[in-house]
């Protein structure tokens, strides 16, 4: 089982930046993909974005299009997203994702980290 270590979550006014990591234990996971996914208090889970094989294929949750970016340094074994223009609405608990199978199912989570964007 590969642990997934989020962190860089924190506090910004609106407008602001930040940027998440999420560290793998394991060099080289296999994962066919990866992704960001947020939850706020009341809400659903919701996919923020996500990579697929190797970072070819983005996806990214209408509302954060050209505000938030994807991306993976595989030798540091880490995810990344920048996430710029932070709106209020952005707030919620990010959690980093990995799948492991063919199926491109999403079974190895991290923690999660924080993101709290205020007005």
């Amino acid at each position: 089982q590969v642990e997934l270590v989020e962190s860089g979550g924190g506090s910004v006014q609106a407008g602001g930046s930040l940027r998440l990591s999420c560290t793998a234990s394991k060099n080289n996971d296999g994962a066919t993909c990866k992704g960001w996914f947020r939850q706020a208090p009341g809400k659903e889970r919701e996919m923020v974005a996500t990579a697929y094989t190797g970072g070819r294929s983005t996806f990214y949750l209408g509302s954060v299009k050209g505000r938030f970016d994807i991306s993976q340094d595989n030798a540091k074994n880490t995810l990344y997203l920048q996430m710029t223009h932070l709106k209020p609405e952005d707030s919620a608990m990010y959690y980093c994702a990995a799948g492991y199978g063919s199926n491109f199912v999403f079974n190895s989570w991290g923690q999660g980290t924080q993101v709290t964007v205020s007005s």
